[in-house]
């Protein structure tokens, strides 16, 4: 349906999926930061909402307030390790979110994904569906308007939407800060690398921020058998220097594992890996816990728009965690108040 749009925002109001609860709780915390330092005495709070999970496998959304005229948000993440819900459980229960809150008549319905599904899947490479295209129609259909992601895998994506806004937010300067001011990284000998060439680009955009050099790692892919690399190959001098991989996911790992194998015979010294959503399918914990020991991964810096539990992060050994939330907060905030967000998507 097309949605036409309007002159004005209504009062703020935000929702969440089950899944999307926990990084809507950090999300509103944030936000009433925000609104005490704004001096903005709204009482701000999750809307009462329920998902109903049929004997079958079938979801209903239901809104238990009146949002009529509201400035809404829902919140989900698809892909959700605390929970047995696949991710087409989480994106069935999303896109019924957004009909609900269309059958309420709000004024303006945004979906907040960090993590937009099937974002490797944007372009044909052999009789296949183009399903982040079918992902994309199937949230402006159902009446997004507004669509709040995370570093997603591919920016053609953006050209799936006709009237729905996409909002490609990037973790790299909470990141960046954390490695910095935190973690007190030594920038003068440090070398930024993605893990392929399709990351470099990102790469670049952390050496700038950060202020050191960069490498490119060069990877041919097996597509006949999916999570399969060829070969790799270094562009770049990396011996006695530290190493940060920067890449926008760590799936299986294999990729980022595959790159610092090869930095590390190339005379690598310690190598940490920085991602926006660290999913780790199938057994990448494992995989990396082995490299880990075997000591050619330093640590890997994730956010927390893939929640791991504060358990995995405080019993995990290689891994830090990095919050997003205030990022969003700031973004559904200064939306609201039609205020600039161009600066905070950067």
């Amino acid at each position: 349906m097309q949605l036409n749009p309007l002159e004005s925002r209504g009062a703020l109001s935000i929702a969440a999926c089950n899944s999307g609860k926990s990084f809507a709780d950090r999300v509103m915390t944030e936000l009433r930061r925000i609104a005490k330092k704004e001096g903005d005495e709204t009482t701000y709070g999750l809307k009462d909402t329920q998902e109903i999970v049929f004997p079958n496998g079938e979801v209903k959304f239901v809104i238990n307030e009146f949002i009529r005229g509201d400035d809404f948000y829902i919140i989900q993440c698809i892909d959700d390790p605390l929970s047995e819900r696949s991710v087409n459980d989480n994106l069935m229960a999303l896109v019924t979110a957004i009909h609900a809150a269309y059958q309420s008549d709000p004024d303006h319905i945004t979906a907040v994904i960090p993590q937009f599904p099937y974002s490797r899947q944007e372009r044909r490479k052999t009789r296949e569906a183009i399903s982040a295209k079918i992902v994309a129609q199937l949230l402006e259909n159902v009446g997004a308007q507004r669509v709040l992601t995370l570093d997603i895998h591919a920016e053609a994506i953006q050209g799936f939407f006709n009237y729905t806004k996409l909002e490609d937010m990037h973790a790299s300067g909470e990141i960046v800060d954390y490695l910095i001011h935190q973690l007190k990284l030594d920038i003068k000998n440090l070398v930024v690398t993605g893990p392929d060439v399709g990351s470099a680009e990102k790469a670049r955009h952390y050496s700038k921020r950060i202020g050191t050099s960069f490498a490119i790692v060069d990877k041919a892919r097996d597509y006949s058998k999916p999570g399969q690399i060829e070969s790799m190959r270094l562009v770049g001098d990396v011996k006695g220097r530290n190493i940060l991989i920067v890449d926008d996911m760590i799936a299986t790992g294999g990729t980022m594992l595959h790159a610092a194998a090869l930095l590390k015979e190339k005379g690598a010294k310690d190598i940490y890996a920085a991602v926006s959503l660290p999913f780790f399918n199938g057994n990448a914990v494992e995989k990396i816990e082995k490299a880990y020991r075997d000591g050619i991964i330093k640590l890997v810096v994730g956010t927390d728009a893939v929640f791991w539990g504060e358990a995995f992060v405080q019993n995990t050994e290689w891994y830090e965690e990095v919050s997003v939330a205030p990022l969003f907060a700031r973004v559904i905030y200064n939306i609201n108040k039609k205020r600039s967000v161009s600066k905070l998507l950067r």
